[in-house]
């Protein structure tokens, strides 16, 4: 009898698992999803994760710049990598492709991370908003909020130790407060997102790098910065 009842208990905690790991795939919100996720003791992967989150951006509603866009443009470069790089959103090249950064910007974005020794092969890249915003304007402030909590799951799943906000948007997304580059640009300052509190650097975004040529010289400055704070966090 008491072996009956060990049995029956192992069925009902396995029932219960399934049921569980089910909600976390079916469920409609992204934040609530993974939180669940983590209290179910799931084995999901990095790669899994962010699988679900795309197939979630993907599934959103009632958004205009997904009705205007081409292509969902999701992330770049290595997922196990421990510094990320979020700019704005996609413009027409990248629309075209489906991929962030490989427009005349992103040309620009290869030369400044290759004079620091990097390449998309040791960073992770993504942006605020993942569908072109027609004509290359600027996400309204309302579109910001919509992809907000894509976005810091996003940052929550990478866990990167650095995080280079590329241009006003990002820094307007992540950094609540404030939204003027000139009175953070060049310095380090931390942020918590989720479980995860990387070390957060505001620099210009290529493509105003090429509309104004002459601020390249700050924006060396500041990837000189990053390149000091990869050998002390010895990434």
């Amino acid at each position: 009898m008491m072996k009956k009842n060990i049995n029956q208990k192992n069925i009902s905690l396995i029932e219960y698992y399934k049921m569980a790991n089910l909600d976390i795939i079916i469920s409609d919100d992204p934040i609530a999803r993974y939180k669940k996720e983590k209290n179910t003791n799931s084995v999901f992967n990095k790669k899994e994760k962010l699988n679900i989150l795309k197939k979630k951006i993907e599934n959103i509603e009632n958004c205009n710049l997904k009705k205007t866009a081409n292509k969902m443009v999701f992330s770049d470069g290595n997922m196990n990598s421990k510094i990320m790089f979020i700019g704005e959103g996609p413009g027409a090249q990248e629309d075209r492709i489906g991929l962030p950064f490989v427009g005349d910007a992103g040309k620009l974005l290869d030369k400044m991370m290759e004079a620091i020794n990097l390449n998309r092969n040791k960073v992770y890249i993504s942006n605020v908003v993942n569908y072109r915003p027609p004509s290359n304007r600027k996400p309204t402030e309302e579109e910001i909020e919509r992809y907000l909590p894509f976005l810091k799951l996003h940052i929550e799943i990478i866990k990167p130790r650095i995080l280079v906000l590329l241009g006003s948007t990002a820094l307007q997304a992540i950094s609540r407060k404030e939204k003027i580059i000139s009175k953070v640009r060049g310095k380090w300052f931390k942020s918590k997102i989720g479980e995860c509190e990387p070390e957060i650097i505001v620099t210009f975004h290529p493509a105003y790098l090429i509309r104004q040529p002459e601020q390249k010289k700050k924006s060396w400055n500041d990837l000189k910065l990053i390149r000091d704070k990869i050998k002390i966090l010895k990434l």
